[in-house]
């Protein structure tokens, strides 16, 4: 599952993996990534310290059997963690999924843990980037999800999702036991302050959320990629 950061990407890594069939694992390029371009992110000396800086061997573990013999293994993967020194060719035997949501949104939320995003910190370059070329090496469309549309219909759109990619739906996706879980990040205690108390997902008002005008700019090259990827969303009425 390709997101950006300030996502509902957590939450639905909780919705997998509180189903019995699945494996789940947590942003697996984060520590090459912090080392790579030397981001301060909180708690990086530690994610380094703790994670593999070697994306070659990550991707390996990626692309061999899902750990414990689980059917299914949930990768959760941010698009700004793809660097471009980064090889792709291991992502085609995967199968791929993008989740989306309005960059307003992606702005205001990032906006609460640092003052000056740059366009490459928030993802959308390098999704639909990603997506064009999942779509063009795999001649299938991949299966894109909208973190709205997720929000105010969990089980209408999880049911899309699992017929997307061949599994069967199942009814533990819709609600998960709070706290933080041995499969999260070393970050979870900078970042996961709102999931580790949640227990199902939960509409967000619907509310027009303000970019400064700073940002006017970050916002409108981030729109027109969420504009790109909108139309492939999976909706009920699709």
């Amino acid at each position: 599952m390709w997101s950006g950061p300030r996502n509902i990407s957590t939450a639905m890594m909780r919705a997998w993996g509180n189903r019995a069939d699945t494996a789940v694992i947590d942003e697996p390029f984060y520590a090459f990534y912090l080392q790579a371009t030397g981001k301060q992110h909180p708690g990086a000396a530690e994610v380094i310290a703790r994670g593999e800086t070697n994306w070659r061997k990550v991707a390996t573990g990626l692309t061999n059997e899902s750990p414990a013999g689980a059917r299914v293994f949930y990768q959760k993967q941010m698009t700004h963690h793809l660097l471009p020194e980064m090889d792709r060719g291991w992502i085609l035997s995967l199968t791929n999924c993008f989740l989306i949501r309005d960059p307003a949104e992606v702005i205001a939320s990032y906006l609460r843990k640092t003052d000056d995003p740059a366009l490459e910190d928030l993802g959308f370059v390098q999704q639909v980037e990603l997506f064009d070329w999942v779509r063009a090496n795999s001649d299938r469309v991949p299966p894109v999800i909208d973190a709205r549309d997720v929000l105010e219909n969990p089980e209408g759109i999880l049911r899309m999702l699992c017929a997307a990619v061949g599994v069967e739906f199942a009814r533990a996706m819709l609600s998960w036991p709070p706290g933080l879980r041995e499969t999260d990040g070393t970050w979870a205690k900078h970042w996961y302050g709102e999931v580790a108390r949640s227990t199902s997902f939960q509409p967000n008002e619907r509310k027009t959320a303000l970019v400064p005008s700073r940002l006017r700019a970050v916002h409108e090259r981030c729109r027109e990629c969420y504009d790109a990827l909108f139309p492939h969303r999976l909706t009920l009425s699709s």
